[in-house]
């Protein structure tokens, strides 16, 4: 593969798992403004990030089996048209319950780019090169968090909220017209998977038993769970608590993302000297080490905004560094079923992903202390989840070795 190609393939891939964060990232900052303009709270706009992150959940399941029926591109063809029409409709909208079900719409939409990026890795590289591959998605996915809020907080306070759902509607169009001509096909359509109820089931069990799978893909959507609370609670936490101004809340979430975008390429070192598995252990129990001085210094008052922002870079940071080799891991063992694995993979992290933002929504405590308390949770069951998972797995799939070589 030439460099030029390896380029436009991450990049392209790249920007099709950002499909979804920049739907997130971007209108975060107009929370406040979206409440005002619906006539509704600030924690009832939350709920609208809820049914996006179970959008994309329910959608992830649909997608798999689709992508594996009908090769990658078709599928995809059809969650961009989707999530371009939504968009508009968010534009459009003027009561909260039809911005919350767009929304909804949207995220099903947007989870076809998802999926089907994350089963593309599996099909154009070795399985040798994934954890380094997902890292690179990673750096493009980055461009998310460090452009959206910002550009987010700019234009609701110049413009209007409305208007972040046309920019999102164009960079989807954008993104379509270079997998129309730029994006190869991976995988033909299988005509003999079938796509009646029972094989699905069957396919979805066969990779739900893999115990390599279901230790690190519920293992990585636990560890991940701390960025979705992150993006929950973060706009209450610093708009409403340390009253920081909506441009303000934008570069603090750039600059915070930096840690979780920095981390997942210093992890493009790391597994040239150590393995995925040892990486993932260790950072896992960094990561519930933060959580409990977060959740300490939340309760007694001791972090102010500068704390605060330390202590979240410090998650953002382990989970930049589990994710692409949880991820890896995950998918590992598998070639024929990568798009039903790959569906699965990303349903678990926003199945939980969406129980952690609704249950941000509901508490009514304008502290720190929520997201502390989810984060210490899902760390604490993610490492558990680990430490027990890994005496299942008889023949190991090392996302490092090439050639799926096996490990006892």
């Amino acid at each position: 593969m030439t460099k030029q190609r390896y380029f436009r393939l991450i990049l392209i891939l790249g920007a099709l798992t950002a499909l979804g964060p920049f739907s997130i990232d971007m209108y975060l900052p107009g929370f406040p403004a979206i409440a005002k303009s619906l006539h509704t709270t600030t924690e009832t706009v939350a709920l609208s990030l809820s049914s996006f992150f179970i959008g994309i959940s329910a959608g992830q399941l649909l997608y798999g089996p689709l992508l594996d029926r009908f090769g990658r591109k078709r599928p995809l063809y059809f969650g961009l048209a989707l999530y371009i029409i939504a968009s508009i409709g968010c534009y459009f909208a003027g009561s909260i319950e039809m911005l919350i079900g767009l929304r909804f719409v949207q995220a099903i939409g947007s989870c076809a780019a998802a999926v089907a990026s994350m089963t593309m890795v599996r099909d154009l590289f070795p399985v040798k090169d994934s954890a380094k591959v997902f890292a690179l998605l990673i750096l493009v996915l980055g461009a998310s968090p460090l452009i959206a809020p910002t550009v987010g907080g700019y234009v609701s306070a110049s413009l209007g909220w409305h208007v972040i759902f046309l920019i999102l509607t164009v960079i989807a169009v954008l993104i379509s017209l270079a997998v129309i001509f730029l994006l190869p096909e991976s995988y033909p359509p299988d005509p003999s998977y079938s796509l009646a109820p029972g094989p699905i089931i069957n396919s979805f069990l066969g990779v739900l038993k893999t115990p390599q799978f279901y230790t690190y893909s519920f293992c990585g959507a636990l560890a991940f769970s701390g960025l979705f609370a992150y993006i929950a609670a973060s706009p209450i936490v610093f708009m409403e608590v340390f009253k920081v101004s909506t441009k303000t809340y934008g570069w603090i979430f750039a600059m915070l993302s930096i840690g979780f975008i920095g981390s997942s390429q210093v992890n493009s070192m790391l597994v040239k000297k150590y393995k995925s598995e040892q990486i993932v252990i260790a950072v896992m129990i960094a990561m519930a080490c933060i959580a409990v001085v977060f959740l300490i210094g939340a309760l007694q008052g001791w972090l102010g905004l500068v704390g605060t922002i330390i202590m979240i870079f410090g998650i953002l940071c382990c989970v930049g560094l589990l994710s692409p080799n949880t991820s890896a891991l995950a998918l590992a063992p598998f070639e024929k079923n990568a798009g039903v694995a790959s569906s699965l993979l990303g349903a678990s992290q926003m199945a939980i992903g969406s129980a952690v933002s609704v249950g941000i929504s509901l508490f009514k405590a304008k502290s720190a202390v929520p997201m502390a308390s989810v984060i210490i949770v899902s760390s604490a069951m993610a490492l558990c989840l680990l430490l027990i998972g890994r005496r299942f797995i008889k023949t190991k799939v090392e996302a490092k070795q090439g050639g799926g070589a096996a490990a006892h």
